[in-house]
């Protein structure tokens, strides 16, 4: 059975200040969504509220993955439910390995009611499987001896995130700018990785400024954030048209987002 990722009429806020305005959308497994917006949209907001960042408070409005409620879980019982978020700026962790963070990450999705030190996958079925995917993707075996992240050139740190997709199979996918800062081989890269993993058995959510991702990943869905809200959706068509166009015929067609757009814009601009 089809699992669906349904968010309903989300409000979400940062501190006192409200964001998300009540977004809806649907994705199934198997499909892949883009969400597109000029900066100060909310579409990374949304990406850390469907993660369960605490930073980020939902005030009205519901997330449900496969019927589940989740709107007030953790981030790590999101996670062991089939929910996967690629950030835009990975974390760095020195002194951790490439290998041993993806084993704990692993052992901890397919076996959540372990306790810490226990349970680990077995050591030899985690190194075939590992260097399986690897080679699926293309990567050099060295780079699960390194320390996670530590001295990764960006496109290096979105590779390590496409294998994290690899590795833990999640059921629901979401990409928050994955291509941001990369060069057009990088980007390639982590697209095409990409592209091998999606499936039948994983939803994608594409958040990104471009279309250069898209062109190895299509959407079947292209959603267009402004002022905290969806204001249109299409296909990979509207992709297209935003990336050649920009977003001066939305912010026409949606005058009152396109105002509360400006005001996010200007009060991010006067925090730095």
């Amino acid at each position: 059975m089809t699992a669906v990722l349904k968010i309903s009429n989300l409000h979400v806020n940062v501190g006192e200040t409200p964001i998300l305005k009540g977004v809806d959308i649907e994705i199934r497994q198997g499909e892949i969504h883009a969400l597109m917006g000029p900066n100060g949209s909310g579409k990374s907001t949304l990406a850390y509220a469907l993660a369960g960042h605490p930073n980020y408070t939902v005030t009205d409005g519901s997330i449900e993955l496969d019927g589940v409620n989740i709107t007030e879980m953790e981030a790590d019982e999101r996670a062991r439910l089939g929910m996967f978020l690629a950030f835009q700026y990975p974390v760095v962790i020195p002194g951790v390995k490439v290998a041993d963070f993806l084993r704990h990450s692993v052992s901890n999705i397919r076996n959540p009611e372990r306790k810490e030190g226990e349970g680990l996958i077995g050591m030899r079925e985690f190194r075939k499987e590992i260097r399986e995917r690897m080679t699926e993707l293309g990567m050099d075996q060295e780079f699960a001896r390194r320390y996670l992240n530590d001295g990764f050139s960006g496109g290096e740190k979105k590779r390590m995130e496409i294998l994290q997709l690899a590795m833990l199979q999640p059921r629901f996918a979401i990409l928050d700018e994955t291509d941001s800062g990369l060069d057009s081989d990088a980007v390639r890269v982590v697209s095409e990785g990409l592209a091998k993993l999606a499936g039948p058995q994983m939803g994608v959510l594409i958040i990104t400024h471009h279309e250069r991702l898209l062109e190895f990943n299509p959407p079947q869905f292209t959603h267009v954030m402004l002022g905290g809200r969806i204001v249109e959706t299409g296909d990979a068509s509207l992709a297209h048209d935003l990336h050649a166009n920009g977003y001066a015929n939305i912010r026409a067609r949606h005058p009152d987002a396109a105002a509360e757009n400006a005001k996010a814009e200007a009060a991010a601009a006067a925090a730095v």
